[in-house]
């Protein structure tokens, strides 16, 4: 269940939309995204708002089945080279996005890929899927020449909607396709083994703090009480800033070794405590979404 509400999952796809677009204004769109191989920041754009679009005609026609799409969500628009109406384009299939999102409220039955089949699901995912991308064009114009300074503007989140971003991500990994797609999980299973993903900077009302379970055939997850007896040590702990721990889960940063291109000054390394193969085995399976 969504710690974050309908309305609010809503909002945050305008918000972090207008946050991205404030960013690539100005910026070189053949700039590559070094977090997304491959794609340079047109690319991105046209992605983001590709993905807009598609998700906003599921809600918008009830469908029962995928809406077709060209490759990584490309749809027909604005040549590359014009930012301006990339961007202008973007903003304008998330607004119309949101708005049909509030017209068909949360409980409208539409096909998703994940369990909920209801526009729930597609608020919360396209509002998270929006604040990614948004890190990804934080990354591409850090390392672009003459690319706003990183301390000027970083990558931030504030703390319900990272929370939020975070348990949607391990609900998701919870689900069984993550063991059949992520094998090397599988020696870890039934073995005792816990893993946490704790943040640094979260306050005690968020509980931003993560426990998985590694049963016998299945990954579990939950969030202690903040104010509950101490919980036993983990057999792994990552300890990082929230903004870093979402960045981690998502591919964007690194658990070890050199960050090659910080979005805010004392950005990652997150800290790992315990059995660190747990921990890449666990990234593995459960980003087995974001490789297809």
């Amino acid at each position: 269940m969504a710690s974050m509400s309908y309305d609010r999952h809503c909002a945050e796809i305008v918000a972090q939309t207008a946050l991205l677009r404030t960013r690539v204004e100005g910026a070189d769109l053949s700039a590559p995204v070094p977090t997304c191989p491959g794609w340079t920041l047109a690319r991105l754009l046209r992605h983001l708002g590709g993905v807009h679009r598609r998700v906003e005609t599921l809600v918008r026609t009830r469908a029962t089945g995928p809406v077709p799409d060209g490759p990584a969500g490309d749809v027909p628009g604005p040549a590359d080279g014009d930012g301006s109406a990339l961007a202008a384009r973007l903003t304008e299939g998330a607004d119309r996005l949101a708005d049909t999102l509030r017209a068909a409220g949360p409980e409208t039955a539409v096909w998703t890929p994940g369990p909920g089949a209801t526009s729930a699901f597609w608020a919360r995912r396209m509002a998270h899927e929006t604040v990614v991308h948004r890190a990804d064009a934080i990354f591409a114009t850090a390392q672009a020449p003459g690319g706003p300074a990183v301390a000027d503007r970083p990558f931030a989140v504030v703390e319900d909607v990272a929370v939020d971003a975070l348990d949607e991500w391990m609900s998701f990994g919870s689900l069984p396709a993550v063991l059949e797609r992520g094998p090397r999980i599988s020696a870890f299973l039934g073995t005792g083994r816990t893993l946490r993903l704790q943040a640094t900077d979260g306050t005690p009302e968020a509980a931003a703090d993560w426990l998985v379970g590694l049963d016998a055939d299945a990954l579990s997850w939950h969030r202690p009480p903040p104010l509950a007896p101490s919980t036993p040590p983990a057999t792994t702990t990552v300890r990082g800033a929230l903004n870093d721990l979402l960045l981690l889960v998502y591919g964007r940063l690194p658990a070890r070794g050199p960050v090659p291109a910080p979005v805010a000054a004392g950005t990652g390394p997150v800290e790992i405590l315990g059995e660190a193969p747990l921990l890449d085995a666990w990234l593995e399976a459960v980003g087995c979404w974001l490789r297809e």
